[in-house]
C-alpha cells in the first residue's frame, strides 16, 4: 500500500508539502486533493514522470492530461496562444473548477496532450494543491487518481483502495468539496465550447462569455480526444449501474430489475423515492443490500454520488438502481456521470 500522508485541507503544513513536492521532484507519482476529486499528480513537463500515470491508471495513451497551474501567469507560459477569451475565463474563474484547453507551446510534451496541438490548463482553488505546485515550482499533470474509466476518488481512502501501491504518495486532506471534475472549455476556437461539463456551470459561462455552446460528447475507442472524460463508459463502479425514473415508478423499476434474489442497492435523492422505498422495506415488499439516500440539491449530491458509488463496490452488489436526476442546468454534470457510469 501507498504511503499516506495526513495534511490540513485549510492550512497546509509546509513541511509536509515540502515533503509530497521532493516524491515529484524524484520523479514520483503524488495523489493530492483538489476541490474537485483527488488528482494523480506528476510533474507535468517531464515526459517520463507523465508516462508513470499512464501505466498506473491504465489510462491509453491518446486520452490528454490536465496541467494544473498555479495562477494565469503560470498557465500563459504553456500556451502559444492565450486570447482573450481565455484571458476573461481565468480572470472570472480561476483559481477554480474550470480548465481551458488552448493551443499548447512547444515545449509541454506530447505525452500531456494525447498527440494533439492543444493542451488542458487550470488553477486548482484547494489550498493543498496550490501550495504542491508553489513548491514544486511548475506545472502538475494530474487526472483522476484511479483506475482507468472507473470511480473518480473524493477521499484519500478511494485512492489507496483503486491504485495501491502504483502511486508513491497519498495526501489525505479530507474529502473533496465539489466531488464533481472540472468543466472543460475548449479556447482554442472560435467560438468557445464546452467539452465536459463539471463544477462551473454553463449559465455561469455564458455570463461571462456569452455564445458558449455545449453538446454532451462520446468518443469511442481509444482515440486521440482534446479532453478527459470523454468516454461512452467512465466514472463507473465495478457494480453495473442502472438508472431508474425519477419519483413514481421507481419502485416497480428496482422490482423489475432486483429480480428474486440479486443484491441489490438504490440511491434516492427525491423525498417522494426515499418515502416509497423506506414504505416498502418496512412494509417486506422489498429487500435491499444498501439504500443510499442523496441530498436532492445538485450542490449536495454532487459532493456525494462517487462515494456512493464506491460504498457500492464495496458492498459486492448485483446491481445497483440509481433514481434518475432533474435534467435542468444546475445537474447537469451529475447526469452526464451517471448517464457513463450506467453505460453497458
Amino acid at each position: 500500500m501507498p504511503r499516506v500522508l495526513h495534511i490540513s485541507a485549510t492550512n497546509p503544513e509546509p513541511e509536509r508539502i515540502a515533503e509530497a513536492a521532493a516524491v515529484l521532484t524524484a520523479g514520483g507519482l503524488v495523489a493530492f486533493p483538489t476541490e474537485t476529486v483527488y488528482g494523480l499528480g506528476a510533474r507535468g513537463l517531464r515526459s517520463a514522470d507523465v508516462l508513470r500515470i499512464f501505466e498506473a491508471k491504465g489510462r491509453p495513451h491518446g486520452h490528454p492530461l490536465i496541467l494544473h497551474v498555479e495562477n494565469e501567469a503560470m498557465a500563459k507560459g504553456h500556451a502559444s496562444v492565450w486570447s482573450e477569451t481565455a484571458a476573461t475565463l481565468a480572470r472570472a474563474f480561476w483559481p477554480g473548477p474550470l480548465t481551458l484547453v488552448v493551443e499548447r507551446a512547444a515545449h509541454v510534451p506530447l505525452e500531456v496532450t494525447g498527440g494533439l496541438g492543444t493542451v488542458g490548463l487550470r488553477a486548482p482553488r484547494h489550498p493543498v494543491a496550490m501550495a504542491l505546485i508553489r513548491a514544486v515550482g511548475e506545472p502538475l499533470a494530474a487526472p483522476s487518481a484511479n483506475a482507468h474509466t472507473h470511480v473518480s476518488p473524493t477521499t484519500a481512502a478511494h485512492v489507496v483502495r483503486s491504485l495501491g501501491d502504483r502511486v508513491d504518495l497519498v495526501i489525505d486532506a479530507g474529502p473533496c468539496a465539489h466531488g464533481i471534475e472540472s468543466t472543460v472549455i475548449d479556447v482554442a476556437r472560435e467560438l468557445p465550447r464546452v467539452l465536459r461539463a463539471g463544477a462551473t456551470s454553463l449559465d455561469a459561462l455564458r455570463h461571462v462569455v456569452p455564445g458558449v455552446s455545449y453538446g454532451a460528447m462520446t468518443v469511442s475507442g481509444d482515440g486521440a480526444r482534446a479532453s478527459p472524460g470523454l468516454a461512452s463508459k467512465h466514472y463507473a463502479p465495478h457494480t453495473r449501474v442502472t438508472v431508474g425514473p425519477r419519483e413514481a415508478g421507481f419502485i416497480e423499476c428496482i422490482r423489475v430489475v432486483a429480480g428474486p434474489s440479486a443484491r441489490i442497492g438504490v440511491i434516492a435523492w427525491s423525498d417522494e423515492a426515499k418515502r416509497a422505498v423506506d414504505a416498502a422495506l418496512k412494509a417486506k415488499a422489498l429487500t435491499l443490500a444498501t439504500f443510499a439516500r442523496l441530498p436532492n440539491t445538485a450542490e449536495g449530491y454532487g459532493p456525494e454520488i462517487f462515494a456512493a458509488l464506491h460504498d457500492a463496490d464495496d458492498a459486492k452488489l448485483d446491481v445497483l438502481i440509481v433514481e434518475d436526476v432533474p435534467s435542468d442546468p444546475a445537474w447537469w454534470a451529475i447526469q452526464d456521470r451517471l448517464r457513463r457510469a450506467a453505460e453497458t
